[in-house]
């Protein structure tokens, strides 16, 4: 084979449907590629199970997602490979086949589920020292949830060679999402770092989605791009070489350009000379960019190194929970009238015995980012016109987490004039999940392929 179109479907959980959708339907793409987790996802997703034994435990957005997108990739036979499994990526290849069957795929038509992911069970005893500060992993015994490996590639390519049309996926680093249908295309060895590592640099452009279309890269007057409210995601035109052009929908909103290469290229890389994933270590200092036509910039030159000996782990904790609110003031004297609120509830909070670990007392729009570095009225910035004020404290119980908002609760009416007070509907309480890093042995995660048919 000789090209190769590979398209985003969605950058994380909660993205767009619309642009996947016309990726499918106009994209003319052999793969499109969905990735839908955070760091915390899988243990949010677990917290979630815990409270909710009928959670299925895959993404939420899945039915939508599938609904938007299958008609079009039937049609073009589009090859569809998604971690959207979470934790339990077989209910999810389950589901997509029931998809499926809705919009009139032939019977055959494969559905591969990926696990192996979830190590919860071992890690303590598998893990080495915990990346963020030495402690050794079996710290974590008293408040672990979950803890997931990121798999790379080769499972993926075992499931295209065996037919699937769709593979779904648990935690699977996400650029090899990507990566997998040149490995397969191409026949790609998956030691050979030379060609996996342009490969994967080519898959860490994509999986943030819009980012390189010009979403998180527009600021009106410095950056503008066309269209904003448009934005596709990227495909990119793969050779056999690892090099591509990135591109996206012909008549779609967004730009790409050398410039919001640039940006998704350095998007969360700490070493631009060593990325490491699962499958290679990727050096980004040797890329050529060269805009080779409108919306069309070639990606070439990504260079790689060998894979390491193990593979990075994700774990996650319980570590208490938060109390948070807000209330509202406007008009002339705004920050007089919050300031004193501060006061009020900082004082009360002593009163009813707050036992938090942090209490912050934020104003929204003024020093809510920036704290102390904040310029603030003082420091000559203007008055404001009106001001959100963010109660949040970090507690050991929930119990006492809940005393935030009846603190808030009662600013209504015992408080500072002309409070403007959210009726609590929603819960003003949720856990708090750490998340730590270690790294357990290549060879000590087992991926598991199931498949299903329609």
């Amino acid at each position: 084979m000789t090209g190769l179109r590979i398209g985003s479907g969605s950058a994380w959980w909660g993205d767009r449907l619309e642009p996947a959708r016309l990726n499918a339907e106009e994209g003319d793409l052999d793969y499109l590629c969905f990735e839908t987790m955070a760091e915390a996802t899988i243990s949010a997703a677990q917290v979630r199970k815990r409270r909710d034994p009928s959670f299925p435990g895959y993404d939420t957005y899945l039915d939508d997602r599938m609904q938007r997108v299958l008609p079009g990739c039937l049609r073009r036979g589009t090859r569809i490979i998604s971690n959207q499994g979470w934790i339990n990526p077989e209910g999810a290849a389950e589901r997509v086949v029931h998809w499926l069957r809705e919009c009139g795929a032939p019977r055959g038509t494969k559905v591969a589920a990926v696990s192996g992911s979830l190590i919860t069970d071992r890690v303590l005893d598998i893990a080495g020292p915990l990346l963020e500060d030495g402690r050794p992993c079996a710290a974590l015994a008293g408040s672990l949830v979950s803890a997931e490996a990121y798999m790379g590639a080769e499972p993926i390519v075992q499931a295209l060679r065996d037919g699937a049309m769709v593979v779904i996926t648990g935690r699977v680093a996400d650029p090899s999402l990507f990566m997998a249908p040149m490995m397969h295309a191409f026949g790609w060895d998956p030691l050979d770092h030379h060609r996996l590592g342009p490969g994967n640099g080519i898959g860490h452009v994509l999986e943030c989605g819009a980012q390189v279309t010009g979403g998180y890269f527009c600021d009106p007057g410095f950056k503008d791009v066309p269209e904003p409210w448009d934005l596709a995601f990227p495909i990119a035109e793969v050779e056999s070489d690892g090099s591509a052009v990135i591109t996206k929908v012909a008549r779609s909103g967004g730009a790409v350009t050398v410039r919001t290469l640039k940006e998704q290229l350095f998007y969360e890389v700490h070493d631009p000379g060593h990325y490491i994933t699962p499958d290679v270590v990727v050096d980004f200092t040797t890329t050529e960019l060269e805009e080779v036509g409108r919306d069309r910039v070639r990606v070439s030159g990504i260079s790689g190194k060998p894979r390491t000996p193990t593979l990075k782990v994700s774990i996650a904790c319980q570590e208490g929970h938060i109390g948070e609110d807000m209330f509202f003031y406007a008009g002339p004297g705004a920050l007089r009238r919050a300031e004193l609120a501060r006061r009020i509830l900082e004082e009360r909070f002593r009163i009813v015995g707050l036992d938090a670990e942090e209490v912050r007392i934020d104003f929204v729009g003024l020093n809510a980012i920036h704290g102390g570095l904040s310029p603030g009225v003082a420091a000559g910035g203007p008055e404001p016109y009106e001001i959100a004020v963010r109660v949040a404290a970090r507690t050991r119980t929930r119990e006492e987490a809940l005393k935030v908002g009846r603190e808030v609760d009662g600013m209504a009416v015992s408080g500072v004039g002309m409070t403007g007070k959210r009726v609590p509907h929603q819960d003003r309480t949720r856990e708090i999940i750490g998340v730590w890093s270690s790294l357990v042995p290549r060879e000590a995660v087992r991926p598991v392929l199931t498949v299903y048919e329609v």
